[in-house]
């Protein structure tokens, strides 16, 4: 791993939402060219911790830190600009609308001058194309088709190669193989491998463990708003990370106590 500081660090972080803690003392950090695995149940705290780091959220206590020094996020805007982009489940793509109009959605290339600008397709179209295919998205071939007829996994790609075409520094993937099939989600961890050799800190972020393991470099285990385990890359079995995520309670226990439960 590099000497270099962190891309994104979180030193201590605290969220409360009036009386009610949601966030305890968080310490997490990702470097340049690393997957961080931030594995969680439901309501083990993830979308809170997603919000904070991409400002939507502001902590209520710790610092978060990029490159060795602290910032703070207002807004997502002020997030983004400092290269912090979020894909979410669903990639946030528009159906109804073209692979080279979701690709530069809000930052739109034009053509012509003054009054008289209109959106250039032509160079639209020819750079999401591109960009799919250099991330091995190969059968995306007509920036026109309409992103509804792409499947979740294409879907998933095309965000994180615009995030990336557009800057980004840190790719926070929020269970983006949650909703897939076996191809569709292998199809995205290739994507985030080649992320990740492009220098990107990527913070993966599932309750998926053997897509985990399938791409993390280090690995965070999320209980009930705080950090319960922080290990490298094979220094836990995928049963041992199975049995944090649970609460530290094995699955043999919880297997028994279902065989109990029907005996009963």
């Amino acid at each position: 791993m590099s000497d270099k500081a962190p891309v994104l660090e979180m030193r201590n972080v605290d969220k409360s939402f009036g009386p009610i803690d949601v966030l305890h003392e968080i310490s997490l950090k990702v470097h340049e060219g690393e997957v961080l695995c931030l594995l969680g149940d439901n309501g083990a705290g993830k979308s809170t911790l997603i919000k904070t780091l991409s400002g939507v959220h502001q902590p209520t206590r710790g610092q978060m830190m990029m490159d060795g020094q602290e910032v703070r996020f207002p807004r997502p805007r002020d997030a983004q600009e400092m290269g912090i982009a979020t894909v979410h489940q669903f990639g946030g793509t528009y159906p109804l609308m073209s692979v080279g109009r979701n690709f530069f959605a809000g930052a739109e290339p034009t053509k012509g001058f003054g009054p008289f600008k209109v959106f250039d397709r032509q160079k639209a179209n020819q750079i999401a194309v591109e960009e799919v295919q250099k991330m091995g998205i190969t059968r995306i071939t007509d920036g026109d088709r309409l992103v509804g007829g792409l499947s979740g996994g294409e879907r998933q790609s095309l965000a994180i190669a615009r995030a990336v075409y557009f800057g980004a520094r840190v790719l926070i993937l929020d269970e983006p193989t949650a909703a897939l099939g076996v191809k569709q989600a292998a199809h995205v961890l290739r994507i985030v491998n080649e992320a990740k050799r492009r220098g990107l800190a990527v913070i993966f972020i599932t309750h998926q463990v053997m897509h985990a393991m399938a791409v993390g470099d280090h690995f965070a285990v999320l209980i009930r708003g705080a950090i319960a385990a922080d290990f490298r890359k094979g220094e836990k079995s995928r049963e041992e990370i199975a049995d944090l995520m649970a609460g530290g309670e094995s699955m043999a226990d919880l297997e028994a106590n279902i065989d109990g439960m029907a005996d009963a």
